[in-house]
């Protein structure tokens, strides 16, 4: 498909806009204008461009990520769309925008995966995407081009990929759909009719631009000044932890300073702790120290910023103290428990945790969208 001269040039002036110029609140493309052009390395170890999409009548661009709940709320909604269309002319393309630096740890409180281009290969992976899923995260230069304002944001171009609907997915998110916008302008397009709304507002988690990577550290830097402390547990005291009667979903993990792989695993849940303690989540660890070497324990915690419920056990009776915890621990650590409100444990590991399999453990309970 040919384009007029000055289209390309402007095409490849917004896609070769250094990172530092781009404007936190780009404009978003305007509807009537022609599709940016893209070169976006996708999951599947392919490149793509609109050359890739020439013989599609209709061309649905998304714009979603992995981290953000209303993006997880749509994820079905898009695969439906594309099942639907794509024996009919349309093309559907998913292209992340965010970098993924500029993502604070607080903002992944509704996922398991961050926008990294290796997390976007699991996720793809895992939900079985069968259209192409690109990233921008590098250079951010297409995102800029079609002016992405949060995700999800959809673009849907005609066969001469002019850009004919511009906005949401539709008005439902985790409520019922009463307004199928993206799918009335598809079915227009493929119909010859005039699209019958052809822009409406975005709602969703807002692009993560590279200049919010300043943003990002400096809240590192302020968990980071976050008192440490670390307080005698007995077996009561255990007892009444694990029991969890309040409404917080409940990590504990056991350590000790002189277990190499407990203390190499705490950034791992100070992470985690980060990233969750918003929605109703609480760390809590217990160190298998001798009372004597609390400081010795304390130093670690510190260390490594675990600013959490940290305990050290004050009793030596570890048989006493098993049946306390959780009947099923056969004693080594580190060792690491899920308590739900209510007392029931929905994780388990002994060893060191699989940092994936404990995130989706902990989003199995707190749920990845706003419902």
């Amino acid at each position: 498909m040919k384009r007029p001269p000055a289209l390309v040039f402007t095409a490849f002036l917004a896609l070769s806009t250094p990172l530092a110029a781009h404007a936190a609140d780009p404009r978003p493309l305007a509807i009537g204008a022609h599709a940016p052009d893209f070169h976006l390395p996708g999951v599947d170890g392919k490149t793509y461009s609109l050359a890739d999409f020439a013989k599609a009548k209709v061309l649905v661009v998304v714009f979603t990520c992995n981290h953000c709940p209303t993006a997880q709320a749509y994820e079905g909604r898009i695969a439906r769309m594309h099942a639907d269309y794509r024996d009919k002319g349309v093309a559907v393309v998913a292209i992340s925008p965010n970098d993924p630096a500029a993502v604070r740890l607080d903002e992944l409180g509704y996922t398991d995966l961050s926008d990294s281009f290796d997390d976007m290969k699991i996720r793809a992976k895992d939900h079985g995407y069968e259209y192409p899923y690109l990233y921008d995260g590098e250079t951010q230069a297409v995102a800029h081009a079609y002016g992405v304002l949060a995700t999800p944001h959809v673009f849907i171009f005609d066969a001469g990929r002019v850009l004919r609907y511009a906005g949401r997915f539709d008005d439902g998110e985790v409520k019922a759909v009463k307004s199928p916008d993206a799918r009335n302008a598809v079915q227009a397009l493929l119909a010859g009719q005039p699209v019958p709304v052809a822009q409406t507002r975005v709602f969703g988690c807002s692009t993560k631009w590279a200049e919010k990577r300043a943003d990002a550290q400096k809240s590192l830097a302020k968990w980071n000044a976050e008192p440490v402390t670390v307080e005698p547990i007995d077996l009561k005291g255990v007892a009444q932890l694990v029991k969890n009667d309040g409404k917080n979903l409940v990590l504990v993990n056991l350590w000790a300073t002189w277990c190499g792989p407990c203390t190499a695993e705490l950034p791992e849940l100070v992470e985690i702790n980060r990233m969750y303690r918003g929605r109703g989540f609480k760390l809590a660890t217990i160190s298998l120290d001798d009372p004597a070497k609390q400081p010795d324990a304390l130093k670690v915690l510190q260390e490594n910023h675990v600013a959490a419920a940290n305990y050290i056990l004050a009793t030596s009776d570890r048989d006493a103290f098993a049946e306390a915890l959780d009947q099923e621990w056969p004693g080594p650590v580190p060792y690491t428990i899920l308590i739900a409100p209510g007392g029931k444990v929905v994780y388990r590991k002994s060893g060191a945790i699989d940092p994936l399999e404990l995130k989706r453990a902990i989003v199995g309970v707190l749920g990845r969208t706003y419902k």
